[in-house]
């Protein structure tokens, strides 16, 4: 896990640093494709994933190394063989995981967070789930276990097949020519992330986009269907943590609700989106119908709150790579708990972007909470030893929440100036 945050420690400020490129891009253009409550929403949601995956909170079903070495056949020996052998494992792998999740109720859950962006940018690929908690992907590298591919090989790889899916959230970039033919492109990513009717499900492979064309799954974008983003039932929330769990809560409520005891058990996998007729007809749940015509989820902000939205997100991403620079020496409890307080800090101020009034309590909590820490142990998280002042500028944060979830839930309302930002 210390080397997986350390690779995290730089590659997070270099996706950023893309997706501001994309932002200044997209100004200099007249052709903006940012929201900026949108874009904290999803950047917000790429820490939380990145805590969660540091930390390892995952239950392993079965490991990649266990598998090898009951099911190897062969041993691949040649160098440049094995590692173009384990990609191309990878990509195939990742396309059934994708596919599965596209269309097994209980395994949406833990993508829909990455469709839930109503807009289409390189932000909304920061996307991703901290509610994939089993671990089962191994299975679906049996092929490359099969073949003997070293675990060590495909460990060094699962990153960089991951990190090479970003590029390609964007709209700027139009359809590649005879790339269209070998890889995914933004053109295919688009249609794969639009509601269309034409567009739903299609276009599933993650590197290589032969997968889609050779197992029925490709759609080329079209010029007279003009993609539409977010998912059908639309999440209608900032909180990148609240998304994470909402499918699997209707999950729960319609399993509970319906009286039929065969639904309740078959609903986890039936295909995504579907309900026990009984729970239909006495709970409805909204449905987007005319994809050209809904109402994008856009609450009152004001340019004040938008801009304290943008400095709690830069404030926990830097506290978030200083928990990854100093991983080692945090110690495992110690992380556990400064995760939480990330969690917890992202959760506070994403639900007072939604305007809910319980926000406040969340950050006068968090706040004390972190102060108190503060006070208790002069220090935080062993910060002290790098920065002079450090905990006083922990501090100062700190206060900055209570005093920021006080002030944005009892006293902007009545001096709110009118919403110039986009």
């Amino acid at each position: 896990m210390e080397s997986y945050a350390t690779a995290l420690l730089y590659a997070t400020p270099f996706f950023i640093g893309l997706v501001l490129i994309e932002i200044l891009y997209g100004r200099f253009v007249k052709d903006q494709k940012h929201n900026l409550m949108d874009t904290v929403s999803s950047l917000s949601s790429g820490l939380t994933n990145v805590v969660k995956d540091s930390l390892g909170l995952v239950v392993i079903l079965v490991s990649y190394p266990l598998l090898l070495e009951y099911l190897a056949l062969i041993e691949i020996r040649a160098t440049w063989l094995v590692w173009v052998v384990a990609f191309i494992a990878l990509d195939f792998a990742g396309y059934w995981n994708h596919r599965l999740s596209h269309h097994i109720n209980f395994f949406w859950n833990q993508h829909v967070i990455h469709h839930s962006s109503e807009e289409f940018n390189l932000a909304c690929a920061l996307r991703q789930p901290i509610s994939n908690l089993l671990g089962y992907y191994a299975l679906l590298l049996i092929p490359a276990a099969l073949l003997g591919v070293p675990d060590k090989v495909i460990a060094v790889l699962a990153p960089i097949h991951l990190f090479a899916q970003f590029w390609y959230h964007t709209q700027h970039i139009g359809k590649l020519g005879v790339l269209e033919y070998v890889i995914v492109t933004p053109s295919q990513h688009r249609v794969h992330h639009a509601i269309n009717t034409e567009y739903i499900d299609k276009n599933l492979g993650q590197i290589f986009c032969v997968w889609d064309r050779m197992f029925g799954t490709f759609q080329e974008e079209l010029d007279e269907v003009p993609p539409q983003y977010g998912v059908l039932k639309p999440v209608n929330t900032w909180n990148p943590i609240i998304i994470n769990f909402q499918h699997l809560w209707r999950l729960i409520k319609d399993a509970w609700r319906t009286k039929n005891y065969w639904d309740k058990v078959r609903i986890w996998f039936m295909p995504t989106g579907w309900r026990p007729p009984d729970v239909i007809e006495k709970y409805p749940v909204t449905i987007i119908e005319n994809v050209y015509g809904f109402k994008k989820y856009r609450p009152e902000a004001s340019t004040l709150l938008k801009a304290y939205s943008l400095f709690q997100l830069v404030a926990t991403t830097f506290l978030m790579l200083f928990m990854f620079y100093n991983y080692q020496e945090i110690g495992f409890d110690g992380l556990l708990l400064f995760g939480a307080f990330i969690f917890l800090g992202i959760f506070g101020y994403t639900t007072l972007m939604d305007g809910k009034k319980y926000a406040v309590w969340i950050e006068v909590i968090r706040g004390l909470s972190g102060l108190a820490l503060i006070y208790f142990t002069n220090d935080w998280f062993g910060i002290n030893d790098y920065f002079l002042l450090g905990k006083y500028i922990v501090a100062i944060y700190l206060l900055s929440t209570v005093f920021g979830g006080i002030y944005f839930t009892y006293f902007e309302k009545s001096f709110a100036t009118p919403d110039l930002a986009s």
